[in-house]
C-alpha cells in the first residue's frame, strides 16, 4: 500500500496528542511524515518521521508549515488560520480529532474563533476542548487511513 505521489503527512507538532497514529498510518502506506514543533517541545524522528525543530515564538511552526508544503500534502492541525492557508494550497486538512477542513466550511470556522476571541477580550471565557480519549484516537486514525485510502485510488 505506498502512495507515489511524493505526498508527505505534514503535523503541527507542538500540541499533537496522536502523533503515534499518524506513524502507524505513514508507515502502513509508505508516507513520509514531517513534524514541525518549536525547540520547547523535543520530539523523535522515526521511522519515516523527519522532526523540524523551529524557534519559540508564536507562528514560528505555522509559517514553516506554510512555506514548505506542496500540493497534495496531509496537514494535520487544530490551527484554522494554519487550515485556511494550506487548503489554498491544494493540501489535504485534518484536526487531530478527524475533522477534514474544506473550502466550504474554513470561513465559518475563522469567523467563529474571531468572535470566541473577541468575547475573551471583553471577559467571557469559555471552557478548553474536552480531554482527547482513546475513542478520539481510534477516529482519528480511522478518517487519517480513509484520507490516504481515497488518496491512494486517485494516484
Amino acid at each position: 500500500m505506498t502512495l507515489t505521489n511524493n505526498m508527505n503527512i505534514v503535523v503541527d507538532g507542538d500540541a499533537c496528542p496522536v502523533k503515534k497514529e499518524i506513524a502507524q498510518c505513514a508507515r502502513t502506506f509508505g508516507v513520509s511524515v514531517l513534524l514541525v514543533s518549536s525547540f520547547d517541545h523535543r520530539q523523535e524522528p522515526g521511522e519515516g518521521i523527519t522532526v523540524i525543530q523551529v524557534d519559540r515564538s508564536d507562528q514560528s511552526a505555522d509559517l514553516y508549515i506554510a512555506n514548505h508544503i506542496r500540493p497534495g500534502d496531509i496537514v494535520v492541525t487544530q490551527d484554522y488560520g494554519l487550515a485556511a492557508i494550506c487548503l489554498s494550497k491544494s493540501c489535504k486538512v485534518i484536526s487531530f480529532r478527524g475533522r477534514s477542513f474544506s473550502d466550504q466550511d474554513i470561513d465559518f470556522l475563522l469567523d467563529s474563533r474571531y468572535q470566541k476571541a473577541k468575547a475573551r477580550k471583553s471577559g467571557h471565557y469559555s471552557k478548553g476542548p474536552r480531554k482527547m480519549t482513546e475513542e478520539d484516537r481510534e477516529i482519528f486514525q480511522h478518517k487519517l487511513t480513509k484520507l490516504l485510502q481515497q488518496m491512494q485510488e486517485n494516484v
